[in-house]
């Protein structure tokens, strides 16, 4: 789309001028620079359609590993002792279920709203109750599937369950499996975890990935594909089978912006 000069001063400020600020002092032009910016968020756009492939893949995994180890679901909610999520987790999965619970909530009709109260009321309404709290106590009676609370818990959870935290309750016990190659510390896991986990945060907040950054990225997202379930590292595992056309896609969209950006800093 050919975009006129007064475009480029309306889409200036909608971007804003600082987001803009280095790619214009880089190319010496506000319509260069929005252009590399969009370039960036189409990468962007490939790079966490990539990640998500990867985040489902590793939390589904984890999730059948430990409703095997903790011999049976529901273990996200209520861990079988004597094991204990620390503090962050905990608050994690509270949050996570309360969420699963508002989306059935507000599936609901009034009456089948209603009806809850007879659960979270066996002795009757207390006076006064304000609307807010009784819509929280209704919630609170709403049975979610596992499956619902994994949909609204957050990579962060799950990267969380590799950290020191769980090398001997997790790890040692039972999450070495989903990587079982030998020569694979937790430590190895965790680090390539952290580095998918902080792109994923920059992509989420439409911050740019590029040069080292990407390179680090990409190399977690191998890591992971390669590891995730084998023995030892394979591009022929399904997970790398299934990712690799977007993520030889998104690698020669990368080359190219990279290529172009360097014209600048030569010049």
């Amino acid at each position: 789309m050919l975009l006129e000069d007064a475009d480029i001063i309306t889409i200036g400020l909608l971007l804003s001028q600082e987001r803009l600020a280095a790619l214009q002092n880089l190319t010496g032009s506000t319509r260069i620079a929005i252009e590399l910016h969009q370039a960036t968020l189409s990468l962007n756009a490939d790079l966490m359609n990539v990640i998500a492939s990867i985040e489902l893949a590793l939390r589904n995994t984890v999730y059948d590993n430990l409703t095997v180890y903790f011999r049976g679901p529901d273990w996200l909610v209520r861990p079988r002792a004597p094991f204990k999520w620390k503090k962050t987790e905990n608050t994690n999965v509270k949050k996570a279920l309360d969420s699963a619970q508002r989306a059935e909530y507000a599936k609901m009709t009034q009456a089948q709203k209603g009806a809850l109260d007879t659960l979270a009321y066996p002795h009757g309404r207390p006076p006064n109750s304000s609307p807010y709290n009784r819509a929280v106590d209704r919630r609170r009676q709403i049975d979610v599937s596992d499956g619902k609370i994994i949909a609204e818990t957050t990579l962060y959870f799950w990267k969380r369950l590799f950290g020191p935290d769980y090398e001997q309750t997790l790890w040692r016990t039972t999450l070495k499996k989903t990587f079982p190659n030998k020569l694979l510390k937790r430590s190895d896991v965790a680090d390539k975890l952290e580095d998918i986990y902080q792109a994923r945060n920059r992509l989420a907040h439409h911050e740019p990935v590029l040069h080292k950054r990407f390179r680090d990225t990409l190399a977690a997202i191998e890591f992971i594909a390669e590891n995730l379930g084998r023995p030892s590292p394979s591009k022929d595992s399904p997970l790398f089978k299934l990712i690799a056309d977007d993520l030889r896609a998104t690698k020669h969209k990368a080359e190219a912006l990279h290529d172009r950006l360097a014209t600048f800093r030569k010049a």
